[in-house]
């Protein structure tokens, strides 16, 4: 019987050049003045092998440190423990204000990149990503500001958050540069990435994936839904939490999307890497599908 693992091999971040850990941590719910603690959080992280950080500037922004708190909070963190920087690949994204929502102007960009260099206390983004399409912008001016941002030095490669797949297209059709990587929503609760050609256009254009809400929003953590309930009995068979196994599910794709953890606590940031223990036969995998979906597959 065939069993399907996550790699544990690092995985390329698309054409960039760089190489991140199969799992990333996400910081939508970084939020704290206690930058002892946030500290511990992103060492918990980092202790655990993950490299990719991801953050935005708009995270933070339903606290009361509003927004950009979250890339404020881990500038902070670079600041009091500077070491910590060589460690990341520090990916952000920008695009998203509150009441606009979205702006992808060149001249917005420009602004969001230097402020959020500033919030975070480092000279260079690893990861820059438009946060979602902005439908008022050519794309052929975002590809300016982008491109404009690498040769400035402040950004070493480019992805999308949130796109589909002509939006992608469309993009890249004015860069000179490869956009690297694909951020959407994914989960065995969210499976449109397998249905939409997000997934393909990623084997097929060589970018990494990286996938939000692997968990459904914590649903998978939880047998309310029946492919939460196989997900618990996949885990009880490797001796971990429902979480790995949510995870590993989404993880044995051959697109090898990069689930993006948001848990907040050390401990739960440590055990996601349980998720590269758990094994997956096709039937299992496609049980889960058929559950999630609520119908047999024809």
């Amino acid at each position: 019987m065939t069993m399907l693992y996550p790699s544990r091999e690092p995985r390329p971040l698309g054409q960039s050049g760089l190489s991140v850990f199969p799992i990333a941590w996400g910081m939508w719910r970084f939020a704290d003045d206690d930058v002892t603690q946030a500290q511990q959080r992103v060492e918990s992280a980092l202790d655990a092998g993950i490299t990719l950080l991801d953050t935005a500037d708009i995270y933070g922004c339903d606290t009361p440190g509003g927004f950009g708190s979250a890339e404020t909070l881990l500038g902070r963190v670079l600041a009091q423990a500077p070491a910590l920087r060589d460690r990341m690949i520090l990916a952000t994204k920008g695009g998203i204000r509150p009441g606009i929502p979205y702006n992808s102007g060149a001249p917005y960009l420009a602004d969001a990149i230097d402020a959020s260099l500033a919030r975070l206390q480092t000279e260079r983004i690893d990861l820059y990503q438009i946060h979602r399409r902005d439908f008022l912008t050519h794309p052929q001016e975002v590809a300016a500001a982008l491109t404009k941002m690498v040769e400035a030095g402040k950004v070493r490669a480019i992805g999308v958050s949130n796109y589909g797949i002509h939006e992608l297209d469309a993009l890249q059709r004015f860069l000179d540069l490869p956009i690297v990587s694909t951020q959407p929503e994914f989960s065995a609760l969210h499976t449109a990435p397998l249905y939409d050609g997000t997934l393909d256009q990623a084997m097929a254009r060589d970018l990494a994936v990286l996938a939000w809400s692997p968990l459904g929003g914590g649903r998978l953590a939880k047998p309310l839904h029946p492919a939460a309930i196989l997900m618990g009995e996949q885990a009880a068979l490797y001796d971990v939490d429902a979480t790995a196994a949510a995870l590993s599910w989404i993880m044995v794709h051959p697109a090898r999307p990069i689930p993006i953890v948001g848990s907040q606590s050390p401990a739960r940031i440590a055990r996601s890497v349980d998720a590269l223990k758990v094994g997956w036969t096709r039937e299992q995998w496609y049980a889960v599908l058929e559950a999630s979906l609520g119908e047999r597959l024809p």
